[in-house]
């Protein structure tokens, strides 16, 4: 199969590697490109856990005497392995889903309404996890530690590779990554191809965004569950 793959390289290259040795052939066009935001270096001791939904706000955390043992809360499985590679190793995954994660929280035994959270994102989210967990009493402090830019652009030679091989899959992982994607192929005029693609989305609120410009084929997905779900779609 054609698949094309919308995240950036530092997030999709373990993927696209399973990908080519199943045999499968990939098609790379990122749709956001990430940079950190300057912040003031982060007290650990202030807070008594540190909420990630997504593997670049681990990245871009900057803190004073990393603690180890500082309880994380992960959307999932990819960015709890994000934690863990970078020293964290009490780490919990709520599975995939901000809402999974935001119930994770509320029914840990480790919080209480004198806990005080961090929760590290980026500057377009589309879940305010934050202000759920302050209605539920958990005091939440929601800090910005990096930005994501739209890349709308397409060269001529990944134009070329989309037009000789139409994606069997999309692969799209959040809802500005949607966002962007159709821009893309709104610019290069890439609707004939490109809404007969299979588009795995990683919510509802991304697969509606695909629903509503006119792909039928759309499917929802669990980040890290990508090679499983990939069986069950029949072509």
């Amino acid at each position: 199969m054609n698949i094309l793959i919308t995240r950036p390289l530092i997030d999709a290259e373990d993927l696209m590697e399973k990908f080519f040795s199943l045999g499968h052939k990939i098609i790379h066009i990122p749709t956001l490109k990430i940079s950190p935001v300057k912040t003031e270096l982060i007290d650990s001791i202030q807070y008594d856990a540190f909420i990630f939904t997504s593997a670049n706000a681990i990245r871009n955390l900057k803190v004073i005497k990393q603690d180890k043992s500082k309880l994380c809360f992960c959307v999932g499985a990819i960015t709890e392995k994000i934690a863990r590679m970078s020293g964290y190793n009490n780490t919990v995954s709520a599975g995939g889903t901000v809402n999974a994660l935001k119930n994770l929280i509320i029914s840990s035994d480790q919080i209480n309404e004198k806990s005080k959270i961090a929760y590290f994102c980026g500057d377009n989210i589309s879940y305010d996890l934050d202000l759920e967990l302050k209605r539920e009493g958990i005091g939440t402090n929601k800090i910005i530690n990096y930005t994501s830019v739209k890349i709308t652009d397409l060269n001529e030679e990944n134009k070329k590779i989309i037009e000789n091989h139409p994606p069997d899959i999309i692969l799209v992982y959040s809802l500005r990554s949607a966002q962007s994607f159709i821009e893309i192929v709104k610019n290069y005029s890439l609707y004939p191809i490109m809404t007969e693609s299979t588009v795995m989305c990683i919510s509802k609120k991304v697969a509606n965004v695909f629903s509503n410009k006119g792909w039928k084929k759309i499917k929802i997905f669990n980040p890290g569950d990508e090679l499983l779900q990939l069986k069950e779609i029949n072509l």
